[in-house]
């Protein structure tokens, strides 16, 4: 999923998300915070990206949180950068989000601006520095 991010194709990232997909950007992690609902929404928000340009997701790290029914979920350590579009000024931001899956397809995501609290959210145990 995260290549798929990575290629700047929408079509190709909309394969792995479910049609009733959701997120939200918080404020503490945007200036502009949002809720993006559906594929519409997913565009939408790959369309934010704009004025950055060398876009990129990278996984530091996922933690297993299970599933309850037809749901699985994982938590996963981001690092986003990207470069100003008019300045070139590298930017780094890191984050960790909640991925809820629905067979195969990402239904929704929780952004959190640190992994013990993405980890807690998803009723898991504190990082402890090891490798996931």
């Amino acid at each position: 999923m995260m290549d798929a991010f990575n290629s700047g194709d929408i079509e190709r990232i909309l394969n792995f998300m479910h049609p009733d997909f959701e997120t939200e950007v918080p404020a503490e992690l945007s200036a502009e915070p949002d809720v993006y609902r559906g594929h519409e929404g997913v565009r939408r928000y790959f369309d934010s990206f704009w004025p950055m340009e060398d876009v990129r997701f990278e996984a530091a790290g996922f933690w297993d949180a299970g599933g309850s029914g037809r749901d699985e979920s994982v938590v996963v350590d981001v690092r986003l950068t990207a470069k100003g579009g008019r300045t070139a000024i590298p930017v780094e931001q890191r984050i960790a989000q909640v991925w809820t899956l629905r067979d195969g397809r990402a239904l929704r995501v929780c952004i959190y601006p640190t992994l013990d609290q993405a980890l807690a959210a998803a009723g898991l145990p504190p990082h402890d520095g090891a490798a996931a």
